[in-house]
């Protein structure tokens, strides 16, 4: 169903090369992946390398970038992980989970993007929309995210993965909300949702509705 819903899956986050989408994966945390492709093309216009970004004064991103949640602290990592990408990786973006990880700002999730669709290599990110869909259909329950990939790799083969990361993101945002979802009108969850799930967004709605 995920294929035919979504048979192409374009990379939401505005990018030309794995420096860019680098950025803007980083910068996707708690804002929406519209806002980070309002602020992007300025940021790379002033700094469309990481050694030109590492010459920029950590205030010029921040103010580049002021609209984005948490620009501050994004600011201060964007420009120092492109001196690291100067520094210990001669101005290229390592295509390696350990050495994406160990730069500033970037956790699993975001290197997994980066991997998945910089250098098509198999992962499986898990956003908000995933954790909570994987839950939802009884894949996973939904203790925490780490167990979720696990559960998610256990049940897809490898070669889907990168397309079904997106597949499901794109789901989430179209038919599946975190709040006040239908689950017996929805396309997938009328007929995958577990039983025990059903009842337990039921909970969380009707105390919603009381508040």
């Amino acid at each position: 169903m995920l294929e035919n819903l979504y048979p192409e899956t374009p990379v939401p986050l505005d990018h030309r090369n794995p420096f860019e989408l680098l950025v803007a994966v980083l910068m996707s945390a708690q804002t929406t992946d519209l806002k980070v492709n309002e602020v992007t093309p300025a940021l790379f216009e002033l700094g469309p390398t990481p050694e030109a970004m590492a010459a920029l004064n950590v205030d010029v991103i921040q103010s580049t970038i002021r609209y984005v949640g948490l620009a501050p602290t994004k600011a201060k990592n964007i420009r120092r992980l492109s001196e690291m990408l100067v520094e210990h990786h001669d101005g290229n973006v390592p295509a390696s989970f350990e050495a994406l990880e160990a730069l500033p700002g970037v956790g699993h999730k975001t290197a997994g993007v980066v991997m998945a669709q910089a250098f098509g290599v198999p992962a499986f990110p898990i956003d908000t929309h995933i954790h909570r869909l994987a839950a939802r259909w009884g894949l996973s329950n939904g203790s925490n995210v780490d167990r979720t990939e696990r559960d998610l790799k256990a049940v897809f083969p490898k070669e889907k993965w990168n397309d079904l990361h997106l597949q499901i993101i794109f789901f989430g945002r179209e038919h599946c909300p975190a709040r006040w979802h239908d689950l017996n009108t929805c396309p997938i969850c009328s007929w995958a949702a577990t039983k025990k799930r059903i009842e337990e967004e039921r909970r969380m709605n009707d105390k919603a509705r009381r508040r």
